[in-house]
């Protein structure tokens, strides 16, 4: 026990006495993702993510997508009324939990509205709620993190988004991309990770970005840096564990955001707007 260090004759205090049981429950503003784009005054909290299929800072938690990006609800309330009325599916399940963790190419469904999307990254790094066709929420891209053997041997992959798939293609190995069907949750196709074909990046400065592979260089001990290069003719690199394969060539598997992955400089980004700007007052 430690004695009170003023001698004031207050109780003892026991050192584990002080110590926190459990997981965080709470999420500063301040220290929340800046890809959520939340402003610093609107208030001390952050609705800090469910454990669930995507980390928590690489996430998009289901309240920040319904209220600040598709603006379907203006406060939590409304959003948890949404979500208890069974409205909302992320990949085919019904999901409640508002503070439940969307991320990389989850197909977010509201039939109600007859309204689907694809979380994808912009040019910037940015989730954004990517509009898709009926036909194109059935199946998903999954990028393998790793192959094992489990038990009586059987082998297995897990994706990146935590589902374990069971007796893959043998042709399937770490850093391929799977296309899975959501309905039975099965294998559909596999893309290989070799140069030649289409990536994005989700991680890193170049998170967003959209293009061919062509180099990869092998760092024994280390990490593999993974070359690059757009459409516009840009060449950029990244490390292998960033890069998610997601079309055989040029050929993507799922429909791409409108900017297509290609990031302009700041001066074509200021061009971009004035031209933006001159062509509304035009109208």
């Amino acid at each position: 026990q430690l004695a009170c260090p003023l001698d004031l004759g207050c109780h003892s205090v026991r050192p584990r006495d002080r110590m926190v049981r459990g997981p965080r429950k709470h999420l500063k503003r301040l220290a929340a993702p800046s890809h959520w784009m939340l402003d610093k005054l609107g208030g001390v909290w952050a609705p800090r993510p469910s454990t669930g299929p995507h980390k928590l800072r690489e996430c998009l938690p289901l309240i920040l997508l319904l209220r600040n990006r598709l603006k379907y609800a203006l406060t939590k309330r409304e959003v948890t009324m949404i979500l208890m009325q069974r409205l909302v599916k992320v990949d085919g399940k019904v999901r409640t939990d508002s503070t439940f963790p969307a991320g990389f190419m989850d197909v977010v469904t509201i039939e109600k509205s007859n309204d689907h999307f694809r979380l994808m990254y912009d040019a910037k790094g940015r989730y954004v709620a990517h509009r898709i066709t009926p036909e194109e929420t059935k199946y998903k891209l999954c990028r393998v993190r790793r192959l094992q053997v489990g038990a009586r041997g059987i082998p297995f992959i897990v994706t990146h988004d935590g589902r374990t798939i069971r007796y893959p293609d043998p042709n399937v190995k770490a850093n391929d991309s799977v296309l899975l069907d959501l309905e039975s949750g099965k294998v559909i196709d596999y893309i290989k990770f070799e140069t030649g074909n289409l990536c994005m990046v989700t991680g890193g400065h170049n998170i967003g970005r959209i293009g061919e592979i062509i180099d990869r260089e092998r760092h024994a001990g280390s990490f593999d840096i993974i070359h690059i290069k757009d459409s516009a003719g840009q060449t950029f690199a990244t490390r292998l564990n960033n890069v998610f394969v997601i079309g055989k060539g040029n050929k993507p598997f799922v429909s791409l955001p409108k900017n297509k992955g290609i990031r302009l400089s700041e001066i074509e980004e200021r061009e971009r707007i004035i031209r933006v700007n001159a062509e509304s007052r035009g109208h």
